[in-house]
């Protein structure tokens, strides 16, 4: 995949946990002088990584971000299993897993959660 999306949180060591809770791989973590999460990636096992950093840095055109203003779509074959995940990780459920129709008329399984910063995840069948 060559599109990555890009996250700020203002606790980005409490947003690493989480998504790897949910079933993302760690693959960067680079920390301060403070301890603090300053850049990660993380990578979907179906594909696809998403890039994150710290509200606290806000030197890079993306220190303009806000917390909890993002949303991403992540292909899945199984959402009853993100979501059972989800739950287990104390994320806020918004739709719980069921059959939807996008705009573009394609039918999928879907549910979509809020991390704890308030960006939203749905997870879908839809590719």
């Amino acid at each position: 995949m060559s599109i990555w999306p890009v996250l700020h949180y203002d606790d980005t060591s409490a947003a690493l946990r989480f998504l790897v809770d949910l079933g993302f791989s760690e693959v960067v973590a680079a920390r301060d002088d403070e301890d603090d999460v300053v850049h990660a990636e993380v990578s979907w096992l179906g594909g696809g990584r998403l890039v994150f950093g710290s509200t606290k840095h806000v030197e890079s055109v993306h220190g303009r971000m806000r917390a909890g203003s993002g949303a991403v779509y992540v292909v899945t074959d199984d959402v009853e299993a993100v979501h059972a995940r989800a739950l287990a990780a104390g994320a806020s459920v918004l739709e719980p897993p069921q059959d939807a129709r996008f705009g573009s008329g394609a039918e999928s399984r879907i549910c979509t959660i809020a991390d704890p910063e308030g960006n939203l995840w749905t997870f879908g069948t839809y590719r």
